[in-house]
């Protein structure tokens, strides 16, 4: 229990987020588990923009890793047997998001991370349609 006290006096938003999501995830069907992943994704993105536009390269670290592991997860749970050429299509997608961020991650500009977060919120945005039918 003191870890969380710990924590929540540390970044209470943080706190707040972690909590939220957990619950989110606890609930979730893997439809809803990858809408999650792509929302923590293009939310990671956006903020290593801003760390980026402000200098402050830990947030900016912290998110580009979050950012990578979240790609990782998303392409480890592509099922090539069953997606066929669309599966194969995310695949590269993620690793040229992937890429692209870790390039970025060594310049000092907000501008690719806010492009990936543009193009997979796109995707995003088609996959919880596909799920609302």
């Amino acid at each position: 229990m003191a870890g969380y006290a710990t924590a929540l006096r540390g970044d209470p938003e943080a706190t707040y987020r972690q909590i939220d999501l957990v619950g989110r995830t606890g609930e979730a069907d893997g439809p809803a588990l990858v809408q999650l992943l792509y929302e923590e994704l293009v939310r990671a993105l956006r903020v290593a923009a801003h760390a980026t536009e402000n200098q402050n390269y830990a947030l900016k670290s912290e998110k580009i890793t979050r950012a990578t592991a979240i790609l990782f997860a998303l392409e480890a749970g592509l099922d090539f047997d069953k997606g066929g050429e669309v599966s194969h299509t995310l695949a590269r997608l993620y690793r040229g998001a992937r890429n692209a961020i870790i390039d970025a991650s060594v310049g000092q500009e907000a501008q690719p991370f806010l492009e990936v977060a543009s193009n997979l919120e796109e995707i995003a945005q088609a996959w919880a349609q596909a799920r609302r039918g």
